[in-house]
């Protein structure tokens, strides 16, 4: 665990190792939020880096009233929101979903994890973005609903409807499959 206000502190006295800290603590939960968000690798690797660059830009002026961690999330998902503002998005390919079954113990597990993994990938993109942001938050970041409410500026249980509907719509497009 790092030793937030510490780093902070180095960062903003200069030091780019700290930034590389950072960075190397929080890079793979960050891209994975962005990544199941946007559906698109690429573009979820610009998203990281922005944030990061915005980060490092802005140290002189932060002010943080909670983690570091939550406020790198809360910065990712507000770039994401800018890219469903700005363009519409695209799904992530079979082949690209693949990539993510390396870890599976064989070519016909890889198969069924990628084909699983893309209709998943399918189904998650036709939520409601807010549901999305919520099942992603809570799953993948491993955000609680507090955490997440409080992120968001929204009530707790307006948190909790969105997750439930969410997994609730999830299923019924998984089953109409």
């Amino acid at each position: 665990m790092l030793d937030e206000k510490r780093l902070i502190q180095e960062l903003k006295q200069g030091s780019k190792d700290a930034l590389r800290r950072i960075y190397m603590e929080y890079k793979d939960n960050l891209l994975t939020i962005a990544a199941s968000m946007l559906h698109d690798t690429y573009a979820a690797e610009d998203v990281l880096h922005d944030v990061f660059v915005s980060f490092a830009g802005g140290i002189g002026s932060l002010q943080l009233r909670g983690s570091l961690r939550n406020y790198l999330i809360a910065s990712v998902v507000n770039r994401v929101r800018d890219q469903f503002r700005k363009k519409k998005h695209h799904l992530v390919e079979l082949e690209e979903a693949g990539q993510f079954a390396a870890d599976s113990d064989g070519p016909e597990q890889s198969a069924v994890f990628g084909e699983e993994a893309g209709r998943l990938t399918d189904a998650l993109a036709r939520l409601p973005l807010e549901q999305q942001e919520t099942i992603v938050l809570h799953l993948n970041a491993g955000m609680k609903f507090k955490e997440i409410a409080l992120m968001q500026g929204i009530p707790l249980s307006t948190v909790q409807g969105r997750y439930r509907y969410g997994l609730e719509k999830l299923r019924t497009i998984l089953k109409e499959r």
